[in-house]
């Protein structure tokens, strides 16, 4: 038997271990500070959840407004993300 504690069921959910806060930006909750399984879980939820290109798109869009991304730089990364949107489709 494994000594690693058991997957929580909210384990990769974006919603649960990432969600939109009132203030627009994506906070973990409090419980998910303590849980063993914090790193892992937030990056299987960034690389396997649909939503994580909208995660990844409003890092973009903060980061233009706040003047540290040009127009062409947003426009380029954009870009590169619909294009693994669709190679993933096809």
């Amino acid at each position: 038997m494994s000594d690693e504690p058991k997957k929580p069921v909210c384990y990769g959910v974006m919603e649960e271990v990432f969600p939109l806060g009132g203030d627009g930006l994506r906070h973990s909750p409090e419980r998910c500070m303590a849980c063993p399984h914090k790193t892992p879980c937030l990056r299987s939820a960034l690389s396997s959840d649909p939503e994580a290109d909208t995660v990844r798109e409003e890092r973009i869009d903060r980061a233009y407004d706040a003047g540290n991304l040009s127009f062409l730089a947003r426009w380029s990364r954009k870009k590169a993300l619909a294009g693994k949107g669709k190679k993933g489709k096809a």
